[in-house]
């Protein structure tokens, strides 16, 4: 059977046809290397809230737990395929998906060279709230900590948007991201939720004055203004993806995952060759944002923003002590003006009193519905004020910046004596300062402490746990003539307490209602003390306490002296009392030398110990 010839087309093998084939096989493979590397580009990533080894959860998936957020199935983690599904959504002119996601379809279009005079002009929506939105500066906002509130103890971090200098920061927005909490949650329930990532975290944008209103009017919180570096391309990269991040929900963990680190992953849209996202973070404390990115140079100026507290305390510091009291007596009686008494200061002294008056009167109703007498009494003494010779004008100290202070981590390393036995002593605290650390750019009379824990080895025995203080807050609010708050504090851990039996590991939570008041740089104080406590050699297992304390904390320059007594009744029919004094003289930010003083006593059998640490303050 003879042969028959296969006859092919001749155009199939034609060359002109084996070259369109072969660019276009280029050309596909070209385009997949692009989108390859631009899906690994810091800036995609960023856009996509990657994690990038900062913390220890979610780790190279995207931080975002909302599923509204990706265009792929499988988005959250393969930011490649995300970058796919987003290329195909938005590849069209009209496609829905630029209008949902501006800043995205930024970067396809840097990325491929796309070109389109106006991409989203069938997004009114967004172009709307575009034009709204003030883009001529991003300042960060830190407000300072606030000890009444679980969730801003270590103070707080937003953003805000600022249009043109003459607007000042009336129309600026804030940018927030917070904790969406149950407001029927218990206080144990709220701290579990937030440890454990219980809570959805949003973004919100307001007015900014409402947020000053907030901080620094309602909470008595000093605020710091930080603006960043970033040109107006940067900015519109913010608030582009700000505009992406609406509804959209996270997990908010108190210690990492809160508001301080968010607005890092915001400036690391903008800026993400600074690296701010690298490296691991346990906790993120507001503090050390700032100091990240005072570290990767994008603060460009500083300001700072007083509470009314601070306001009215610096007026009541040019005032003799009798003018005070008098000065609080007309807020409330402005007829007073018309006495002898008054009438014998100084004109400018009466100005003073008259405009701490004022200040007082509006301190003290801040949170209480407008009042017709208090308004009638307000405007007599602001009439009062202007009628009165000025006093010289006396340029106001500023405090410290918050990013001045020490680090917020310490190791420390002790020797000491108790009753002639010698020991050595190592100390680690996760955070974050005590009464006695160096006060530069802390809050004096604040103290927050968690995870500190002290291992004691002496030349008989191994290393064993002395203390271990899961948490220990202390708050001295000083009273006056015109601010008379309660201080408090609360405390819970295991510690190593001398019974009649010797000393056993007891398990306890304390905690207590006081008063301070300010002599200069001496704060005295007392406190009442409740105190529950269990240890397994004891009957009964748990065994309540109450007592009090006294003492005094002295500011000297950088150094700090402290003393206090105090004393416990126990169910068991125990009573303890321990003396303590220490000294703490910091050698650098971040170092410091210690001796700790200690006498305890359990009915009047009682042991001493002196204690000399070094300790180093690190991030």
């Amino acid at each position: 059977m003879p042969c028959r010839r296969l006859i092919f087309p001749v155009s199939l093998f034609s060359p002109l046809f084996l070259l369109c084939l072969m660019m276009i096989s280029a050309s596909a493979w070209s385009e997949e290397v692009e989108l390859r590397s631009a899906a690994e580009s810091p800036r995609w990533l960023a856009l996509l809230h990657v994690n990038r080894g900062s913390t220890l959860r979610s780790r190279h998936r995207s931080y975002v737990a909302d599923d509204n957020f990706f265009l792929a199935p499988d988005g959250r983690s393969d930011p490649h395929a995300e970058l796919v599904a987003s290329l195909h959504a938005m590849r069209d002119a009209g496609a829905e998906a630029r209008c949902r996601f501006p800043a995205r379809y930024r970067f396809l279009a840097e990325a491929l060279g796309w070109q389109e005079e106006s991409p989203f002009s069938h997004c009114d929506e967004y172009l709307e709230w575009r034009e709204q939105m003030p883009a001529e500066r991003v300042v960060l906002v830190f407000p300072a900590a606030y000890l009444n509130s679980p969730s801003s103890m270590f103070g707080h971090t937003l953003l805000r948007l600022d249009g043109d200098e003459d607007d000042g920061v009336w129309l600026s927005q804030a940018v927030n991201f917070g904790a969406e909490v149950d407001a029927s949650d218990n206080s144990i329930f709220y701290i579990y939720r937030g440890l454990a990532g219980g809570y959805p975290g949003y973004f919100s944008i307001v007015p900014y004055v409402t947020k000053i209103q907030d901080y620094a009017h309602l909470e008595n919180r000093d605020m710091w203004e930080y603006e960043l570096a970033l040109d107006a391309d940067q900015r519109r990269w913010l608030i582009e993806h700000l505009w992406e991040l609406r509804d959209i929900r996270f997990d908010y963990y108190f210690l990492d995952e809160n508001c301080s680190f968010r607005l890092l992953e915001l400036v690391d849209v903008a800026r993400p060759d600074t690296g701010l996202m690298d490296g691991m973070r346990l906790t993120e404390v507001p503090v050390n944002t700032v100091r990240a990115l005072e570290e990767a140079d994008l603060l460009a100026g500083r300001v700072y923003r007083p509470s009314k507290a601070v306001e009215l305390d610096r007026l009541v510091s040019r005032l003799p002590v009798e003018a005070r009291r008098l000065a609080r007596r007309l807020a409330e009686d402005p007829g007073l003006a018309d006495t002898d008494e008054f009438r014998s200061y100084p004109p400018q002294t009466q100005r003073l009193m008259a405009q701490t008056a004022y200040e007082y009167l509006r301190f003290m109703h801040r949170k209480r519905e407008r009042d017709a007498d208090v308004a009638r009494r307000g405007l007599a003494l602001l009439r009062l004020a202007n009628s009165l010779p000025a006093p010289e004008a006396v340029v106001p100290v500023e405090p410290e910046a918050p990013e001045l202070g020490h680090a917020t981590k310490l190791a420390a390393l002790a020797y000491g004596q108790r009753e002639g036995d010698e020991f050595a002593e190592v100390q680690f605290r996760y955070t974050y300062h005590d009464w006695f650390d160096n006060s530069m750019g802390f809050l004096r009379g604040a103290q927050i402490e968690a995870l500190n824990v002290r291992l004691r080895s002496t030349e008989s025995g191994p290393l064993k746990l002395e203390r271990l203080d899961v948490v220990n807050i202390r708050s001295l609010a000083p009273r006056s003539t015109f601010v008379r708050p309660i201080s408090w504090y609360v405390n819970g851990g295991i510690e190593r307490v001398q019974s009649t039996d010797g000393y056993e590991l007891t398990r306890y939570v304390e905690g207590g209602p006081g008063l301070a008041w300010q002599a200069g740089p001496v704060t005295p104080y007392v406190f009442l003390s409740a105190r529950v406590e269990n240890a397994s050699a004891w009957d009964p297992l748990i065994t309540p306490a109450a007592g009090g304390s006294a003492g005094l904390l002295w500011h000297l320059g950088r150094a700090t002296l402290g003393a206090s007594s105090s004393g416990y009744y126990l169910a068991n029919d125990e009573y303890r009392h321990r003396a303590q004094a220490t000294i703490n003289l910091p050698l650098s930010r971040n170092n410091a030398l210690r001796l700790d003083l200690d006498r305890l006593a359990v009915r009047g059998d009682a042991d001493k110990e002196f204690r000399l640490s070094w300790r180093y303050h690190f991030d």
